[in-house]
């Protein structure tokens, strides 16, 4: 239990900070205190939905594999990222207060921009779990 509980609270802190600085980079979005809510459904569609789409387009993307090229399947893998990206950014829109106005500065940037921020979280997710679980431990009391 521990560790879901630090894996999702140190992720939802990162998805904060990374809404409030898709706002203030992107003048089309406006997300504001809907920020707190927005990142509770950005954390769950990370930690659960996320995986299950992707693999559903990768076992889809396999079946015809074999007749792209190299340069194609690449292309393919990342268009298939992005789209779990924009789904998961859709549902982040349509279910919080988050204020979406353009087609390309509102729906197709930050896609792309919660991308890159999940490969920085994905560089320093241990050593941010490991001090979110430390502050858990010390807030329970548990001494380690």
């Amino acid at each position: 239990m521990k560790s879901w509980v630090v894996r999702f609270v140190s992720l939802y802190v990162f998805n904060v900070v990374v809404l409030l600085l898709i706002g203030l980079l992107l003048p089309s979005v406006q997300v504001g205190w809907a920020a707190l809510w927005a990142a509770v459904l950005l954390t769950a569609a990370t930690i659960w939905l996320k995986p299950v789409v992707t693999r559903l387009f990768t076992g889809a993307a396999k079946k015809s594999a074999s007749e792209r090229t190299a340069v194609g399947e690449k292309l393919v893998q990342y268009g298939i990222v992005f789209v779990v990206e924009l789904i998961v950014w859709i549902l982040v829109v349509l279910f919080s207060g988050v204020d979406v106005r353009g087609w390309f500065w509102g729906w197709v940037i930050p896609p792309i921009l919660l991308l890159l921020a999940w490969v920085v979280y994905d560089l320093v997710d241990d050593r941010i779990e490991a001090r979110t679980g430390s502050l858990y431990d010390r807030a329970r009391g548990d001494r380690t």
